[in-house]
């Protein structure tokens, strides 16, 4: 007791306590995430110290927004939204299996075993693990139908399968559409917006682009048809000069002067764009639309709109990147070289009233780079849970694409992988055996719980599942509209392989890492102030 010696306020506990106390922090976590598993989970219903509510699927969600007070558990939840924000799933499984892993681990310790051993088995778990994920990876052309599969897989785990069916398209089209060949892809092109309004099934895919505020002048058009768009960032008001500077003037007419002299800066730059609208639309009766990152005053938005040009101000930065993507043309910073060249061009643009929010959707776009979901729902809670489930579900489609490959889905590579370790088990020396066994028992959990929480005997339902695997040595998983094993590729059930990658080693070092601590001590610092 060295430290309580040099600190007797300090509390510590050891060995045996420490590692008890961290193996129930870790199924303590393991048992709230544990329902939430899998397309048939239930739902979590968290209410936070203002009264807000969200109900959601999504281990992630649950963690971040979970009051967690246990060092361990917060480690652990620490470990799972870092998973999401790399690979956007596999945030419960992992929570599962480390708690699953030193489930298994302490029946061994126990015993009388010591940790470090099996923490070195589950090393050597963790490598042929590896190389059973990378044998049974299936690498195929990553075509519509694929990514759908892949998608749903991921969708079906946050929201209700009729939900999912719906989003799977948009999401998968989106990432399409956005994706350039020859370079990563940028998420940040699909613009998510909310609307509140309808129902949460008429979500939509819109190939261009959604704004949320509409045009400032009562005069101008509420609906533009064959457009051309001028993305700028110019100044369309007076504003004051950076360094505080005044002007003093003798007379009334001196400073009638100076005030013309100030519009007429302003009504430069504008009829530079007038210009520039009467020279591409001349007599005919195309739209000219301006969206500007900054502010246009009420002179300059009369003058626009008494020559029938639209003019949106204060666009959001992100999206004057996904303008010139969705309609092509290029974003202006002056107003003196304006040419027709860096017009873009939208089919349709038009103004949506919705209660007080404006909205103006830009549409009928040739060949966008760039395009908006639009999520409804009758409420906030709803809106926050879509969003999340559309934003795992881009982040699962990016993976498959980027990876080229995708692996079984259902639970079927854990029992592969749990099976190739029983095999692989007498050829690891010496008592680090015990330690990959933990492993293969510790990855059913994942198959034994989603039959769980589809209704059926997780026991049953797993030595089915094994007795198939053997027989026919095809990845099987379970069926959980039947708790009967199925072949998870027939089905078109997809996981992606780098979520399954990033799962296998980070549960192995946290599960590892969390064995081998025997002593805790509050000793820092703060606490000492007593």
């Amino acid at each position: 007791m060295a430290v309580k010696a040099l600190n007797p306020k300090a509390e510590v506990a050891r060995a045996q306590a420490a590692l008890a106390v961290n193996i129930s922090a870790a199924r303590g976590l393991q048992d709230v995430l544990r329902t939430n598993l899998g397309p048939k989970g239930t739902m979590k219903m968290l209410v936070s110290g203002s009264g807000d509510i969200k109900l959601t699927k999504d281990g992630n969600v649950l963690l971040q927004e979970m009051q967690i007070q246990h060092p361990t558990a917060s480690l652990i939840a620490k470990v799972a939204t870092a998973q999401d924000d790399i690979t956007g799933d596999g945030t419960t499984s992992n929570v599962l299996i480390i708690g699953e892993l030193l489930k298994q681990a302490d029946l061994y310790i126990s015993e009388g075993l010591h940790p470090r051993i099996v923490a070195e088995g589950f090393e050597i778990a963790k490598e042929k693990a590896l190389e059973v994920l990378d044998q049974v990876k299936v690498s195929k052309e990553m075509d519509r139908e694929t990514l759908i599969d892949v998608a749903r897989t991921s969708l079906r785990t946050k929201v209700h399968a009729e939900l999912a069916d719906i989003l799977t398209e948009a999401v998968v089209d989106s990432v399409l559409t956005v994706r350039k060949p020859g370079e990563p892809i940028d998420l940040y092109m699909v613009e998510i917006m909310e609307m509140k309004h309808k129902s949460e099934t008429d979500t939509t895919l819109i190939r261009g682009l959604v704004l949320d505020h509409g045009a400032r002048h009562p005069d101008m058009k509420k609906r533009v048809e064959d457009a051309f768009i001028l993305t700028c960032n110019v100044s369309l008001e007076y504003e004051k000069t950076e360094v505080s500077s005044g002007f003093f003037y003798k007379s009334a007419e001196e400073r009638e002067k100076l005030v013309k002299a100030e519009r007429k800066f302003i009504e430069d730059r504008v009829n530079k764009i007038i210009e520039l609208k009467r020279k591409v639309c001349g007599d005919s009766d195309k739209g000219f639309v301006v969206i500007n990152q900054k502010g246009i005053d009420p002179f300059s938005l009369d003058a626009l709109a008494k020559e029938g040009i639209v003019a949106l101000r204060r666009a959001k930065r992100r999206n004057m990147e996904r303008l010139t993507l969705a309609c092509g043309g290029t974003a202006m910073n002056s107003v003196e070289d304006l040419t027709p060249d860096c017009l873009g061009h939208a089919g349709l643009v038009y103004e949506y009233t919705l209660g007080e929010e404006k909205y103006t959707f830009i549409e009928k776009c040739e060949n966008p780079r760039s395009v908006t979901l639009l999520i409804r729902g009758p409420n906030k809670h709803t809106l926050t849970q879509i969003k999340d489930a559309v934003r795992d579900g881009l982040r699962a489609v990016k993976n498959a694409i980027e990876d080229g490959c995708v692996v079984p889905g259902a639970g079927a590579l854990e029992v592969a992988v749990a099976n190739a370790l029983v095999k692989h088990k007498p050829s690891v020396k010496g008592r680090a055996q015990l330690g990959v066994q933990a492993f293969a028992d510790a990855l059913l959990i994942i198959p034994k719980v989603l039959a769980q929480n589809s209704g059926y005997d997780p026991q049953e339902t797993l030595v089915k599942v094994q007795a198939e695997h053997m027989e026919s040595g095809q990845l099987t998983g379970v069926d959980l509209s039947t708790g009967e094993p199925m072949v998870a590729a027939a089905a078109g059930i997809w996981d992606n392989y780098n979520v399954k990658k990033q799962l296998l080693h980070s549960c192995t070092v946290i599960a590892s890492n969390i064995l081998l601590v025997d002593e805790i001590m509050r000793a820092g610092m703060s606490s000492l102030k007593g």
